[in-house]
């Protein structure tokens, strides 16, 4: 005989890690819109959310992918990047008239110069009004990506460590190739 659940959770969200509804409780008493900051190995995603009674509704995205258009040529993933996206999504935001946010980071470490906060500093500087403190913004070198400029140019100072560590990378790609073979051989 077929058994029902026992008990159902009212926060499924909650059980699955997913929302922490104290939090959110918090953001939508404020009456504003969010700026809503999810990252990525490879990208970060802005967006202006509204609370509405049916369910949230996305009025603004801005996603590192679009940088490309930009003339943007590097990384997607990393805190200029998450800056620019940051920017871009402010300036879509001022398109629908929306002049204060505020940042919803969800359930991800609040340390302060990270990627989310880079994110925040480009909506700031685009316009939008996000209550903040000075403390968690990242300074203004690692915006503009000197500390990555820095690494490459150490690399090409000592080329024969950068010759080293991409033979290494690609000798890896090699090791998978033949790894991937050799199981496909062996499960035949």
């Amino acid at each position: 005989m077929r058994r029902r659940k026992r008990y159902v959770s009212p926060h499924r969200r909650k059980g699955e890690g997913k929302t922490d509804y104290r939090l959110r409780l918090r953001l939508l008493k404020s009456g504003k819109p969010r700026l809503v900051v999810r990252k990525s190995l490879k990208n970060i995603i802005c967006q202006i959310v509204k609370y509405e009674s049916e369910g949230d509704k996305t009025i603004v995205t801005g996603d590192s992918k679009e940088l490309k258009k930009f003339g943007w040529k590097f990384h997607g993933g990393n805190v200029p990047s998450a800056y620019l996206t940051g920017l871009l999504c402010a300036e879509k935001a001022k398109k629908h008239k929306i002049g204060k946010a505020v940042l919803d980071i969800g359930l991800y470490a609040s340390t302060p110069g990270n990627r989310l906060y880079s994110a925040l500093k480009g909506a700031i500087d685009g316009g939008l009004e996000i209550p903040h403190s000075e403390d968690v913004l990242p300074k203004t070198e690692r915006l503009a990506g000197k500390h990555i400029a820095d690494y490459n140019k150490k690399l090409k100072d000592m080329p024969e460590i950068f010759e080293k560590t991409k033979n290494n990378i690609l000798k890896g790609r090699a090791e998978k190739a033949t790894a991937r073979k050799t199981t496909r051989k062996s499960k035949k």
